[in-house]
């Protein structure tokens, strides 16, 4: 057994949820059961970055303050654990969370006496979206690459971190691979980010300019910590950096994998600075960043305007959401999200597919064993079918590894093409009428089948739970005798579009 601790980035509270960061959500709960299943040791941590000066303006914007607006919100992301169906074991809010202060007051320290800091005024261009400062050269047509406005110009003293100094350690820990950055093309992006020459960067803000919000800079009340800064160390403060608790040894310092889910807007940060602030503190690295690209509507990135996630999950259901986010969603690329996609993918796959193939199977055992699975080998005709099964463990596991959501769900959907195949090349309904006419090899042929089916269900049980937790145990009570006897067939998965009208045909005159 080896630990694994998985992580999100912690998203701003300006809005509620979005799709965007459910995709981030899902998939690291994918991966965080996927290693509980294995017998792994498990931390999965999510949360939220309250001390953002987007909350701030949002707050005024709707006229409240700060600390109100950011509850609410923050409340919203807490409660996605059930809507999303994700089990995560921490969940840390930034401005709420003691151990967090304390970690960043900590970092800080460490990084002070490394002499990483200084202080020096600075005029230049801000992004209030991306809480970041931009050169001229970084913008296009003038404009922040993320969000497409005018950056903002500021001119004000801060404290500053040498990150230029840790340019050449970064570039050879990521060149490497003794840390992790996948998918490739993110790797690529990020050795050349530091290939062109890292540049220092404001690690504060004015207390004045943050309206009073956020981590007082330690020693220099009239500063606050740049909200980055803050936001990256909640991976150690939720594990008792600052506190002294034994969890950030046991987590952080002693073997096993450290991992961050990331988007790639925000690859810099946690590629660059976080590692950068990690050497200089003389503290441990993680060891994989991973990294999805965005979804987009109408081939811009998607906002909290758009996509409410807990608004789809209550009209279209928790298991089509995470099927779409993991089934759809491309390693490489930005992906277009629509709700007729998402709708066309829940009633081909789930309702159609694989509801469509338990439904048959339970029903073969109701109808022609009176609900009893029969004790027989599986048909040795089912080759391909307990191929795929035994195959399906080794090919999810390669494909997580490998950060690539797709290829695992094709892994299991194997299962359900092989089963349907199987079905229509035995043709039970036609066995078990050849029972009843005296063929005894038939009936025994029809048990072996029966069995075949009802191994392939269970193994779909099994390899969908990191995807679809909940529809995997219906699965599995579906097709686990009690008293000996299946319980009653139920529909597992609705259909979401409307289905079509029936038409009976006109009878012959």
């Amino acid at each position: 057994m080896s630990r694994f601790y998985v992580t999100t980035a912690i998203p701003y509270v300006n809005a509620r949820p979005h799709l965007g960061f459910a995709l981030e959500a899902v998939q690291a709960d994918v991966l965080a059961r996927h290693h509980r299943r294995r017998g792994d040791e498990v931390r999965f941590l999510t949360g939220t970055d309250d001390n953002s000066l987007k909350n701030v303006l949002a707050a005024e914007a709707e006229g409240l303050s700060t600390a109100d607006l950011v509850d609410r919100n923050a409340e919203a992301f807490a409660a996605l654990r059930e809507p999303l169906a994700l089990s995560f074991t921490d969940f840390i809010r930034t401005s709420r969370d003691d151990r967090h202060r304390a970690g960043v007051e900590r970092l800080w320290r460490a990084c002070a006496d490394a002499g990483d800091f200084y202080r020096e005024h600075y005029d230049g261009l801000y992004c209030v979206g991306c809480e970041q400062f931009y050169a001229p050269g970084e913008l296009v047509a003038g404009k922040c690459p993320e969000h497409d406005v005018e950056p903002r110009r500021v001119a004000e003293e801060n404290w500053f971190f040498r990150l230029s100094r840790h340019q050449d350690r970064l570039h050879d820990l990521i060149s490497s691979g003794a840390v992790r950055v996948e998918p490739a093309v993110r790797r690529n992006e990020v050795l050349a980010f530091i290939a062109a020459g890292l540049r220092d960067f404001s690690a504060s803000r004015s207390r004045v300019r943050a309206r009073g919000w956020g981590i007082p800079v330690p020693g220099d009340p009239d500063q606050v910590v740049y909200v980055w800064w803050d936001a990256l160390g909640n991976y150690i403060s939720s594990l008792g950096y600052g506190t002294g608790s034994p969890d950030y040894r046991r987590w952080w310092v002693e073997d096993g994998r450290r991992v961050h889910v990331i988007g790639k807007g925000v690859v810099r940060f946690h590629a660059v600075y976080w590692l950068a602030l990690l050497l200089s503190a003389g503290e441990p690295l993680p060891t994989d960043i991973l990294v999805h690209d965005h979804l987009t509507t109408d081939g811009r990135k998607i906002s909290k305007s758009a996509g409410d996630v807990v608004d789809l999950a209550a009209r279209y259901g928790t298991d089509a959401v995470r099927w779409w986010l993991v089934r759809e969603v491309a390693r490489v690329g930005d992906t277009d999200f629509t709700v007729p996609r998402l709708v066309s993918r829940a009633d081909e796959d789930l309702a159609n597919g694989l509801g469509n193939l338990v439904s048959r199977v339970t029903a073969l055992v109701h109808r022609y064993r009176d609900g009893r699975p029969p004790v027989a080998e599986p048909d040795p005709g089912a080759d391909p079918l307990l191929t795929a099964c035994r195959d399906a463990p080794d090919l999810v596991h390669e494909a997580l590894t490998d950060f690539d959501f797709r290829r695992a769900t094709a892994a299991v959907w194997r299962i359900v093409e092989e089963a349907n195949r199987h079905v229509e090349r035995v043709r039970p309904w036609e066995l078990a009428r050849a029972e009843r006419g005296g063929d005894v090899a038939a009936g025994r042929r029809l048990d072996a089948t029966i069995t075949a089916l009802l191994t392939a269900c269970r193994a779909l049980a099994r390899e969908l739970a990191p995807f679809l937790p909940t529809s995997a145990e219906r699965i599995s009570e579906q097709c686990t005798p009690l008293a000996g006897a299946l319980p009653r067939t139920r529909a597992l998965f609705p259909r979401l579009s409307p289905t079509p009208p029936t038409i009976t045909p006109a009878r012959p005159r």
